[in-house]
């Protein structure tokens, strides 16, 4: 039975998947008595439950293509039109929207981007806000299996970085010691649909479970168990999304924010989860440069931060109290790791890192981070962590040369490699986010925007980071309020933002359909 599925196309088995997790929101609307909500949620699960069992049976035997490219439009497919099937019960269930409004909104759950459209939280049952944040766990789920077990093979999503021949090659040389011994033989020898089903049975019971293990830490912290899962999804997924406007609205206060921060490390670097984690696997961490690299960012920017207020407090002889200072550097340092790995949450002292720092409005130091963004084959959005650090090595080669030009660079092929030709792909990787930039906040300014909060909207969705366009500004900018066009626009960015640009170019290369 298990066989017969697994050879069904990814996105009808994406449908039954959504379904069945329909029935979550189902029951505990009937358990906290949101009867209504609880039977919208069950007849889309039994509709749509049908529709996926009759699309099932209609191409179990239609014989399939086992090209890359089927995969890839399949990951496309998974952002444009899945998110149609998830809006229904959500329209039917809020009743005082538009579709287009439910649409937009699981597009952005989906790809983790957590933007809401509607600003008072209230306003949404507690079953509604668990399916959202349902929606944005299952797209991080997504996304952990298909950057490994799709974008990987072609050198795609931030592995091009590594990938010692390109993209034509990538599919039977690509080789990456950081995802174990196993991982690595069936990416060598598997098919596509191979891979997906390995790594999908290899990685769930670790997301699941990590996600649990979070929600178990936040009710000791001191959340209610609702918003306490809600936050665990949220963070694994780094969507976001919270039925009461992140960990400042929670009751777990700083001990919940500890927690929180600690598990963003699974949004930094995949060798956290994406190996055999034995000894030897763990002790390389404080080698990874991924990890290296958000290390020295997390805690460079929040010292910079404070100590600017440190010396303008000793120049007019102010004083300030030792509890205000270390509030103000843990609320620095936990906002900047948040939206590095594109999550969005602030921390309930960021009001007061803000006063401290006397940057009210430290909106390009937010975007900033968002645009560096989280780990390859993370649920982070942004250019990466990883190509940032081969253009540092490039650029750190190249000052050398400077100074000695007849030098020659060492440390092994590997970072040879990555000085060259990584850093030559991570380059053109920036040149065409630049373009998309550019592209997504002309078509927003058409709709009405003016430039700031046009670039703000753009970076909010191409990175994934949907609450920029409310922490960023000094006037936080209303996704509800928006025109249906800059919404749909706002839409396609989140879906382009979230598969990134060189993977939507691949779709139109003639050397990937005659694979």
């Amino acid at each position: 039975m298990l066989a017969q599925i697994a050879k069904l196309p990814l996105l009808v088995i994406l449908m039954g998947i959504s379904a069945l997790a329909m029935l979550l929101p189902a029951g505990f609307g009937w358990m906290i008595g949101e009867f209504f909500e609880a039977r919208v949620f069950l007849y889309g699960a039994l509709l749509f439950g049908f529709l996926t069992s009759f699309l099932a049976i209609a191409m179990a035997d239609r014989p399939r293509s086992t090209r890359p490219r089927r995969h890839l439009v399949a990951l496309l497919g998974l952002f444009v039109l899945l998110p149609l099937m998830l809006a229904v019960p959500f329209h039917q269930a809020v009743r005082t929207t538009t579709f287009l409004n439910s649409y937009v909104e699981m597009v952005s759950a989906l790809t983790t981007t957590g933007a809401t459209l509607f600003d008072d939280p209230t306003r949404l049952a507690r079953s509604v806000h668990l399916w959202r944040a349902l929606v944005g766990w299952l797209g991080g789920l997504f996304i952990w299996v298909g950057a490994i077990a799709i974008l990987a093979p072609m050198a795609l999503g931030g592995f091009e970085v590594r990938a010692r021949f390109g993209a034509r090659r990538a599919g039977a040389t690509f080789r990456d010691d950081r995802l174990g011994a196993g991982l690595n033989q069936i990416t060598r020898v598997a098919d596509i649909s191979e891979r997906i089903r390995a790594y999908a049975i290899r990685l769930l019971p670790v997301y699941t479970g990590l996600t649990l293990a979070l929600w178990i830490c936040l009710i000791i912290a001191g959340d209610g168990a609702f918003v306490a899962l809600c936050h665990a999804m949220s963070t694994m997924a780094t969507s976001g999304i919270s039925p009461v406007g992140g960990p400042a609205g929670g009751g777990a206060g700083y001990a919940g924010e500890m927690v929180i921060a600690a598990f963003f490390i699974f949004a930094v670097s995949r060798l956290t989860f994406a190996s055999d984690m034995q000894a030897g696997e763990l002790r390389r961490l404080h080698k990874d440069p991924e990890i290296r690299m958000a290390l020295a960012i997390v805690i460079v920017l929040p010292l910079f931060l404070f100590f600017r207020h440190w010396v303008g407090a000793f120049e007019v002889d102010e004083e300030q109290n030792l509890l205000a200072g270390i509030a103000s550097l843990w609320g620095s340092f936990f906002t900047v790791l948040s939206f590095l790995t594109t999550t969005g949450f602030e921390s309930s002292a960021w009001s007061d890192s803000r006063d401290w720092s006397g940057l009210q409005t430290p909106g390009l130091i937010l975007m900033g981070l968002a645009l560096v963004g989280g780990g390859v084959a993370t649920t982070a959005g942004g250019a990466k962590l990883m190509r940032v650090y081969a253009l540092y090595l490039h650029g750190l080669r190249e000052m050398e040369k400077l100074v000695h030009p007849s030098s020659v660079g060492g440390s092994g092929t590997d970072a040879r490699h990555m000085r060259g030709r990584g850093a030559y792909m991570a380059w053109l990787f920036f040149m065409l986010m630049s373009m998309s930039v550019a592209l997504v906040s002309a078509l927003l300014t058409l709709t009405g925007q003016d430039f700031e909060n046009a670039m703000a909207l753009t970076i909010a969705a191409l990175t994934t980071t949907g609450p920029i366009a409310t922490s960023a500004m000094a006037e936080p900018i209303s996704y509800g309020a928006l025109s249906d066009t800059a919404k749909l626009v706002l839409a396609g960015a989140m879906i382009l933002g979230r598969l990134e640009t060189l993977a939507i170019i691949a779709l139109f290369s003639p050397e990937i359909w005659r694979r």
